[in-house]
């Protein structure tokens, strides 16, 4: 009896362990990568605030940070990121908030996890981010009578202040190009924020993000 529970014990461990190799070797490789690159950004200004909506302009912000791949399946990972992020958004001359051209740059640190659909060398993915906003700053040009200034924002519950936090969603698409040793993605991104950061008009991030993405180490 003992050794037929013993035999059966052995064929079972075999056997998951089989499983398992197998799982591993038809999975997404676990990996690294690094990523520097620019950001289109703007705010939307909400419901509340249509007339600023034909003032904005784009922002030219930057991203730089890591990802890190986890295979689940050959079709499916999740992808957690980190990353420095500057963003922003521009309000033209003679907009009804600020009046002089103005420019809102802030810069946060970001976290983004993606689940990613695969096929072949092709992805889409999608999934919430939160970012910590810690600084930030307004440029008002000069405009008219009117002088130009530079400010840095603060952070509270104050009319004039904003939120450190916001949260959204990014969804996107990317392609891997296989080299020698090592791996050079195409990745296509749009970020939605949900998340006022603003105490005296509704401000909510937009990205669209199109970068170049370097990763190396395979683990599997």
């Amino acid at each position: 009896m003992k050794k037929s529970m013993k035999k059966t014990a052995v064929t079972t461990c075999s056997i998951a362990i089989l499983m398992i190799s197998n799982f591993v070797s038809f999975s997404q490789t676990n990996k690294f990568g690094l990523s520097f690159n620019s950001l289109t950004t703007n705010f939307n200004y909400g419901k509340s605030n249509p007339s600023l909506q034909a003032f904005k302009k784009n922002f030219k912000g930057l991203q730089i940070g890591a990802f890190y791949q986890i295979g689940i399946s050959k079709e499916f990972s999740i992808v957690p990121e980190l990353y420095f992020a500057m963003k922003g958004g521009v309000l033209n001359e003679k907009n009804p908030e600020t009046i002089n051209k103005s420019t809102l740059r802030t810069w946060s640190l970001e976290s983004p996890v993606l689940a990613r659909f695969h096929y072949k060398n092709f992805y889409v993915n999608a999934g919430p981010y939160v970012s910590y906003m810690f600084a930030g700053k307004i440029k008002t040009e000069a405009f008219e009578n009117s002088p130009g200034k530079t400010t840095a924002i603060k952070f509270g519950n104050a009319a004039d202040e904003f939120q450190h936090f916001d949260f959204g969603a990014q969804i996107g698409a990317g392609y891997n190009f296989k080299l020698k040793k090592s791996t050079l993605g195409l990745d296509v991104r749009y970020g939605y924020g949900l998340a006022n950061i603003s105490n005296t008009i509704e401000r909510y991030n937009r990205m669209l993000n199109i970068s170049l993405v370097m990763s190396k180490i395979k683990l599997h």
